[in-house]
């Protein structure tokens, strides 16, 4: 839908008559352009570890330019809760400032790397000073981050208010005999959640040989590390009773989970519509889905990080309910939805399916049939691409 002056005049950035789940204007207008090479501001705290010209990173201490409880830049729970435009105007206002550095210089950390480390440890927001060699410019949107803020090459880091560490965080991190997978599950076992995990990964902060780890592998490795240590605790559980579904509405978004009463196995699928984020210029919809047996798989899924983001979802609860179950997950993204948000967008989602009010079938049939009145996909279409929905071994909860 083109978006013309006329429309805009009527919507006021509060009708979304365009169709997008967020104003493209005020968005713009709420972001303050930076003249600055001067930013003082309290990190969330906020790092990001880039991947291009790999093991030659560009790491980048952010602040927004505004000093006080900044926590909500970095958390995934509230942005859920607020505005699209919110969430927008209060990620890009995150200004990044980059140095190079060798992923290797984490087994032997510089004074720089060592300040970026007590920025992360307290997981609170620090004040700090970043000192730019010219003013930030652009912004970045991902597939598997939330939006990054403008940057500009870091002339120099200054720490002016330094909250108390993280007791278990500082002691994990001084403790270089603990391989990183152990760390991560301690970690998590202690409540830590694992964006807060990924960050001190991606800084070098976590295991034995030490490495800084571009920011969009950190959060896959974590994602992986928990729904593996969480599967192998519900491969132990009996198994759920009835066929159950789930479905969960969102910023046209459309989530729904299948569980069925058989021993673990996972399938994570999308449907992207015309005019969504990845079929901007399609004319059909477009179907991918990858899924593991009770073993997992050995290969990393092609649909990317969001399978195991969802895997995260999924494996709390069934473990939070010691239970065990095949578990087919689904989402429709539909026109309108057309911002790369990140593989929390998922995860979140996913762990809000799961507190919805859950629908009981005897059979997969029985679900399926409910299925055809809430997803805009036909089933048969998505049964064509499914490798749980078509496997033998279901065949008994056809019918």
């Amino acid at each position: 839908m083109k978006i013309t002056p006329e429309l805009c005049i009527r919507c006021r950035g509060t009708k979304y008559l365009c169709g997008l789940t967020y104003c493209p204007l005020m968005v713009k207008l709420s972001v303050p352009k930076i003249e600055s090479t001067d930013i003082y501001g309290s990190s969330p705290p906020s790092i990001f570890v880039g991947r291009f010209n790999y093991p030659k990173v560009n790491v980048y201490p952010s602040a927004p330019p505004i000093v006080g409880d900044t926590r909500d830049f970095e958390d995934p729970k509230h942005w859920l809760k607020i505005d699209l435009n919110e969430f927008l105007k209060m990620r890009l206002s995150l200004v990044r400032g980059g140095i190079k550095m060798d992923v290797n210089s984490a087994q032997n950390p510089n004074r720089l790397l060592i300040d970026i480390h007590s920025i992360v440890l307290p997981l609170r927001p620090v004040d700090i000073n970043l000192e730019l060699k010219k003013p930030p410019k652009g912004g970045e949107l991902s597939e598997d981050l939330p939006p990054l803020g403008p940057s500009a090459p870091l002339k120099a880091l200054e720490i002016s208010r330094l909250p108390s560490p993280s007791r278990l965080v500082e002691r994990i991190y001084q403790d270089d005999d603990l391989k990183a997978m152990d760390g991560i599950i301690e970690l998590y076992n202690n409540n830590i959640d694992v964006e807060d995990i990924a960050r001190l990964l991606s800084v070098g902060m976590l295991g034995v040989k030490r490495k800084l780890v571009p920011t969009r592998w950190s959060i896959t490795a974590v994602d992986t590390t928990v729904s593996n240590y969480l599967v192998e605790k519900i491969k132990q559980y009996d198994t759920i009773d009835k066929v159950e579904v789930y479905v969960r509405s969102f910023r046209k978004n459309l989530f729904i989970a299948i569980l069925l009463p058989q021993k673990w196995s996972f399938e994570w699928g999308e449907a992207w519509y015309p005019g969504s984020t990845w079929n901007k210029f399609g004319n059909d919809v477009g179907i991918e889905v990858d899924y593991e047996g009770y073993n997992g798989r050995k290969d990393y899924p092609e649909i990317g990080g969001c399978y195991y983001a969802s895997r995260v979802g999924v494996a709390e609860y069934l473990a939070k309910r010691k239970r065990q179950a095949t578990a087919i997950l689904f989402r429709e993204i539909y026109s309108g939805f057309d911002l790369p948000m990140g593989v929390w967008f998922v995860r979140e989602n996913i762990r809000e399916l799961f507190k919805a009010k859950l629908m009981i079938f005897d059979t997969l049939d029985q679900a399926l049939e409910y299925l055809k009145g809430v997803l805009k996909t036909d089933i048969n279409l998505w049964r064509a691409k499914s490798g749980l929905l078509k496997r033998e071994t279901i065949d008994k909860w056809m019918v």
